[in-house]
C-alpha cells in the first residue's frame, strides 16, 4: 500500500465522527426550518433572484368578455365627434375584424364623459367614480395589443402566452419559479363572479399547469357557500384516524415513486398534505366575522361570500396576507355587442368600488408595495359601433397596474385619435408578462423548461421587459 495514499484516504472512524456531526447538523437545521429540507423537486426554479425583487404576489382582476377601452381609460373626443357617421376606411382596410367583417362600419363614441383625476390628471371614465380616488396609485396601459379576437383563445393567450392547449398559465409559471409562500393554502387560487349581462364562459385551462406538474396548476375557489368541498371529516372519523389513512397514502405512494420518475406521484404526497391543512386553513381564511364593519363598507360587501365580485375582493386580500402567490378573480360581465349604454355601467358598479377598496386596503396594511395588481380584460372594443354596443378589437385595448413597483400615477402608451390603433410605446401580451416577472425578480428569458425539444418559457420567443412601467 502507498503511504501517501492511505495518509491522504478517509479512515472509518474519521468517517463516523465527522458524519456523526454532519448528521446531527442536519436534524437540528431541519427542526429550525422544515421548509429548507423539503424534497429536492419542491425547491423553486428561480433560487436567486434575476432582478430586485419587487413584487411578492399577483392580483389580475380579470374583467372577462372584454371591456371597451374608450369608456374606461381612452377619452376620445374625435371619437365622440364622430359619433354617428361612417369610420374613416382608412383605419379598417385590409385590418381583421371579428363580426363586424364587411359590414357597414358608424362610429361610435363613448356612452359617458371622462373627467381628470388625482395629482397625475389620469382620465377615468365617470362609470367610475371609486377607481378615480386612487388614480395617483395607478399605471394605465393605453397601448395594449394582443393577436386573439375570440374570447378563449384570447384569455388563454393573456394566461399563457400562448393559444395551444396544454401551456402553463401565468400563475403556475410564478409558483413553478418562486414557489409557494405558504404551507396551508394553495399558492394559485382562482374565484369567479358573474354580472347581470356578457356573461363569457370561463374554462378551466386558464389557470392550468399545462406541461408543469399539476402542483402549480391554479385551485378553484367556490365564490359562495363552502369555498371548498369537504373540508370536514366524515362522521365518525376523528382528525388522528384521518392523519393515520394519510400516512398510510403517502407510504405507498413514496413506495411507488421509488420505483419510476413520475412528478405526478409527489404532486399526489403533497395534495393529500394541503388537503389536510385546508381542513383548519381555509374555514379560518373564509370566515369573516374579524372583519370590521368598516372593512366591509370599504369594499361594498353586503353578506360576505354571497358570491359577488366585492366578497371575492376582500377574500383575495385575506389569501394575499396568507401568503398566497397568485390571485385570480374573473367577473364575467363585459362581452358588449349589445346594449352597451345599460350594461356596461352595470358591469362598472359591480367592480368599481371593490377594485379601488382593495388598493387602499393593502396599502393601509402595508401590502401595496409587493402586491403587483392587474385589472383589465382579453382585449378592447371597437370604436365602431355594432347594433347597440361594441366589436371585438385587438389592436388597442387599456389594462392598469398598481402597486407591486410600478411606477404609479401614470400613463403608458396612447393610440390614434379615433381609439383604433396603439401608436405610441405599444405594448404586447408578451411584453406584459415579461415586466410582470421582472418585477418579480424573474428575468423571463431565464426562466424556462424543456418540453418536446424546445427550451419553453411563458414568453415564448417575444418579449420585452417596459422599464417605463417601473418606479
Amino acid at each position: 500500500m502507498d503511504p501517501s495514499a492511505f495518509d491522504l484516504s478517509v479512515k472509518r472512524r474519521t468517517f463516523l465522527t465527522q458524519s456523526a456531526y454532519g448528521l446531527g447538523g442536519v436534524a437540528l437545521a431541519s427542526l429550525m426550518d422544515p421548509k429548507a429540507f423539503g424534497a429536492a423537486a419542491d425547491a423553486p426554479a428561480v433560487t436567486t433572484p434575476h432582478f430586485p425583487i419587487r413584487a411578492k404576489r399577483v392580483i389580475h382582476l380579470c374583467m372577462a368578455g372584454g371591456p371597451s377601452h374608450l369608456e374606461t381609460f381612452d377619452w376620445k373626443p374625435e371619437l365622440a365627434k364622430l359619433d354617428g357617421q361612417p369610420f374613416p376606411e382608412s383605419f379598417t382596410k385590409g385590418q381583421q375584424l371579428a363580426q363586424l367583417q364587411g359590414a357597414e362600419l358608424k362610429a361610435r363614441g363613448p356612452i359617458s364623459p371622462f373627467s381628470k383625476h388625482g395629482q397625475s390628471g389620469i382620465e377615468i371614465n365617470d362609470m367610475f367614480p371609486y377607481l378615480a380616488t386612487v388614480a395617483d396609485e395607478m399605471c394605465v396601459v393605453r397601448s395594449m395589443q394582443t393577436e386573439q379576437i375570440n374570447h378563449d383563445t384570447a384569455h388563454a393567450f393573456m394566461n399563457s402566452g400562448s393559444i395551444i392547449k396544454g401551456r402553463p398559465s401565468m400563475g403556475s409559471w410564478l409558483l413553478y419559479g418562486l414557489g409557494a409562500d405558504t404551507d396551508n393554502l394553495p399558492g394559485f387560487v382562482v374565484l369567479t363572479s358573474q354580472g347581470k349581462s356578457g356573461q363569457q364562459p370561463i374554462s378551466a385551462r386558464q389557470w392550468s399547469s399545462g406541461f408543469l406538474p399539476s402542483k402549480y396548476q391554479g385551485i378553484m375557489f367556490n365564490a359562495k357557500g363552502d369555498a371548498v368541498h369537504y373540508l370536514g371529516s366524515p362522521d365518525g372519523v376523528c382528525q388522528s384516524t384521518q392523519r393515520q389513512v394519510i400516512d398510510e397514502v403517502r407510504r405507498l405512494n413514496e413506495h411507488l415513486a421509488g420505483q419510476r420518475v413520475d412528478p405526478e406521484i409527489n404532486t399526489r404526497i403533497a395534495q393529500y398534505e394541503m388537503a389536510f391543512r385546508m381542513q383548519t386553513s381555509v374555514p379560518e381564511l373564509t370566515d369573516m366575522a374579524s372583519e370590521p364593519q368598516h372593512i366591509l363598507d370599504l369594499y361594498g360587501v353586503k353578506q360576505p361570500g354571497d358570491g359577488s365580485f366585492a366578497s371575492n375582493c376582500l377574500l383575495a386580500r385575506r389569501l394575499a396576507e396568507r401568503g398566497t402567490r397568485m390571485i385570480q378573480l374573473y367577473h364575467r360581465a363585459w362581452d358588449h355587442h349589445g346594449g352597451i349604454k345599460e350594461n356596461m355601467p352595470e358591469a362598472a358598479r359591480d367592480v368599481d368600488q371593490a377594485s379601488a377598496a382593495l388598493i387602499k386596503d393593502l396599502k393601509q396594511r402595508g401590502l401595496l408595495d409587493d402586491t403587483l395588481i392587474l385589472w383589465g380584460g382579453e382585449f378592447g372594443r371597437t370604436p365602431m359601433g355594432q347594433g347597440t354596443g361594441r366589436d371585438h378589437h385587438i389592436l388597442a385595448f387599456s389594462v392598469f397596474m398598481a402597486g407591486g413597483g410600478v411606477k404609479p400615477g401614470t400613463v403608458w402608451g396612447s393610440t390614434d385619435e379615433l381609439g383604433y390603433r396603439a401608436t405610441d410605446n405599444i405594448v404586447h401580451v408578451h411584453d406584459l408578462h415579461a415586466t410582470m416577472l421582472a418585477l418579480m425578480g424573474i428575468d423571463h428569458h431565464r426562466m424556462t423548461v424543456k418540453f418536446q425539444g424546445l427550451d419553453m418559457r411563458l414568453t415564448g420567443v417575444g418579449g420585452h421587459i417596459i422599464k417605463g412601467l417601473m418606479a
